[in-house]
């Protein structure tokens, strides 16, 4: 059926109206997918800041740690043995003195009398013993009379020196060398037997006792060196050796102390102090270590961030990215830890920053601040 001339001329201004609709639609379509295209391209996976080392070699002493405390090699409160009343004090507080330094003088004048009057009757029996020893042989006296004499004579010479004993002990001596602590007494206290006049402790050497589990035992050898750490001198080690082991392990714990006698010529050590122990067991090796934070952990084991390079960006800077590798750990020692498998020398490794990491993603290393990779650290601060 022909269409008249208005009927077509109407249908071809529909047709090209809803192919400018179509046209317009299409050119929408294709706007709003090159925008999505720019804004995933803007929102690309961000380069995450990490810091990072070369995995290396380290010499590694097999050690044993343990906490302990000191204690002097001789250490007594000095006390009287007999009662009396101060007269006078010779020592000062904190001072080093000598053996038999005299510490403190109690009165003795009623004992030192004694003394005078037993040392006047022995030397009259003595008297009396020899000239009836020269009658005996002039047969003037008896055997028996001389027999007397001489018992006479060394029951008052027995209480001579007995009385000397006494008057000795009223004079209060250091037992043996060492350093002095607070006075606790004052001229003209009475003291009464076992009362405490001063502290005397004995600081160089000095012992740090310590305990190491039983299956230990066999590594720990009398000889062996040791090293001390306190807080009080966090960035200093005291150097000894150990000196006893106990010979039975304690039943409760499964434990055994360990006694180690440590250097203290400048006496910056003081018994009673919290110490951490190190002993060196076995012979150096050589392991491939890491920081401990270098280390993650998940249900599957171990794992480290290794950084690979790859082509240049726009920058003609190398594309850095890392990817997981599983490794398998040994010992620790301070801040390290010993890598037995998984990595090898040269491998850079992410040490900070993998919270945010995943396979593939792109880093940059900043090494302003890193962890710390110390074998050695301060000691913490326990009491």
């Amino acid at each position: 059926m022909d269409m008249n001339p208005q009927t077509k001329k109407r249908m071809i201004k529909m047709l090209i109206l809803v192919g400018i609709l179509f046209g317009c639609i299409f050119l929408y379509k294709a706007f709003i997918s090159l925008m999505i295209k720019r804004s995933l391209a803007s929102n690309a996976t961000p380069t995450i800041s990490v810091s990072a080392m070369r995995v290396d070699y380290s010499p590694w002493q097999p050690q044993i740690t343990a906490s302990g405390s000191l204690r002097a090699i001789r250490g007594v409160n000095v006390t009287t043995e007999l009662a009396g009343l101060v007269a006078t004090i010779y020592f000062t507080p904190g001072a080093f003195v000598e053996q038999d330094t005299v510490l403190v003088q109690l009165n003795a004048n009623s004992d030192t009398a004694l003394l005078h009057s037993l040392e006047a009757n022995a030397e009259l029996a003595k008297i009396t013993y020899y000239r009836d020893k020269a009658q005996y042989r002039a047969q003037a006296v008896s055997k028996q009379t001389l027999d007397a004499d001489a018992a006479n004579l060394k029951s008052l010479l027995a209480q001579v020196a007995q009385q000397a004993a006494t008057v000795a002990k009223k004079t209060i001596r250091a037992p043996f060398k060492g350093r002095l602590g607070i006075s606790t007494i004052n001229p003209g206290q009475y003291l009464n037997p076992g009362d405490s006049v001063v502290m005397l402790q004995t600081l160089d050497p000095i012992y740090a006792d310590f305990y190491v589990p039983q299956q230990a035992l066999a590594q720990v050898k009398v000889g062996q060196v040791v090293s001390v750490t306190s807080d009080t001198y966090p960035n200093k080690s005291f150097k000894g050796k150990i000196t006893t082991i106990n010979p039975a392990v304690d039943a409760s714990t499964r434990n055994v102390m360990v006694e180690a006698t440590i250097d203290n010529s400048q006496y910056e050590l003081a018994p009673g102090m919290f110490a951490a122990v190190t002993v060196e067991v076995g012979t150096a090796e050589r392991f491939l270590t890491l920081p401990q934070t270098a280390i993650s952990f998940n249900p599957y084991g171990e794992l480290v961030y290794v950084i690979k390079e790859g082509t240049a960006d726009k920058n003609k800077q190398p594309v850095l990215t890392v990817t997981q590798k599983f490794v398998e750990t040994g010992e620790t020692r301070g801040d390290q830890v010993t890598i037995l498998n998984g990595l090898k020398e040269g491998d850079r490794v992410v040490t900070s920053g993998q919270l945010k990491l995943k396979n593939g993603s792109r880093v940059a290393i900043n090494n302003k601040v890193v962890p710390s990779d110390n074998p050695q650290p301060r000691a913490p601060n326990e009491h």
